[in-house]
């Protein structure tokens, strides 16, 4: 039977956040942000393991409690890409066994730190059987405009079939590693864009506007909010 693994990249150091400390070990209401996204995907039943990719170089991880985090491990394989990074997570756990070609891979951002485990179950439930796999996004709300050099509109684009992605990005692990190996890494933005490249056409599952990423400062506030009302805080 198939088994879903969590691979969490977190070798980045978030250079839009600012900060000289990387935005997934910052304070988020006691806990280092990453923590809280780590937990939510380790409460999730169906995942059998939750392997977080961290730099060789990394001077921050050891310095936290993850103890309290079941089905947790961590792989010090990041690389200078998020594509990298994913990649060699997942040709770590292929090598020493815990991850089988069949299985599903679910790569989720270490900064969407207020994904639930109810989204994630919907995502898993809705993909197990697809012959692709997919992600989680969101049907784009509002008009979009396309700017020009100057920064004014050059363009309104139709918003009609225009999804913003989120993860987890869900895909059977062989999948994924033909897809990452094929592709340019500089031109994958995403495990889903890797997997396009090579002709399949991963399914949408709707999302949740509360599952966005941690980018800016002012980001924090808003997760913090979050996280708080789920708690009763």
């Amino acid at each position: 039977m198939s088994r879903c693994v969590a691979l969490v990249p977190a070798a980045g150091f978030g250079q839009r956040f600012g900060s000289p400390t990387p935005k997934q070990y910052l304070d988020l209401v006691g806990r280092p942000l990453m923590a809280h996204t780590l937990a939510t995907l380790a409460a999730v039943p169906a995942i059998d393991l939750v392997a977080v990719v961290v730099s060789p170089g990394d001077e921050w991880f050891d310095g936290f409690d993850w103890s309290g985090i079941a089905k947790l491990t961590v792989l010090r394989v990041g690389g200078a890409s998020r594509a990298q990074s994913v990649q060699n997570g997942l040709s770590a756990l292929r090598a020493d066994g815990r991850l089988a070609d069949a299985d599903w891979l679910l790569v989720h951002d270490a900064a969407r730190c207020c994904v639930s485990v109810e989204l994630v179950e919907r995502l898993i439930a809705t993909l197990a059987d697809d012959p692709v796999g997919g992600l989680l996004a969101l049907p784009v709300p509002d008009t979009v405009k396309r700017a020009d050099a100057a920064g004014r509109i050059a363009a309104t684009v139709s918003r009609s079939g225009l999804w913003l992605a989120q993860t987890p990005q869900m895909f059977r692990a062989a999948t994924l590693a033909e897809a990452l190996e094929q592709g340019a890494s500089d031109a994958i933005t995403d495990e889903a864009s890797a997997v396009e490249a090579l002709g399949l056409a991963p399914r949408l599952v709707e999302g949740d506007a509360q599952n966005f990423k941690v980018t800016y400062p002012r980001d924090l506030a808003l997760a913090a909010a979050i996280l708080a009302a789920r708690t009763g805080q």
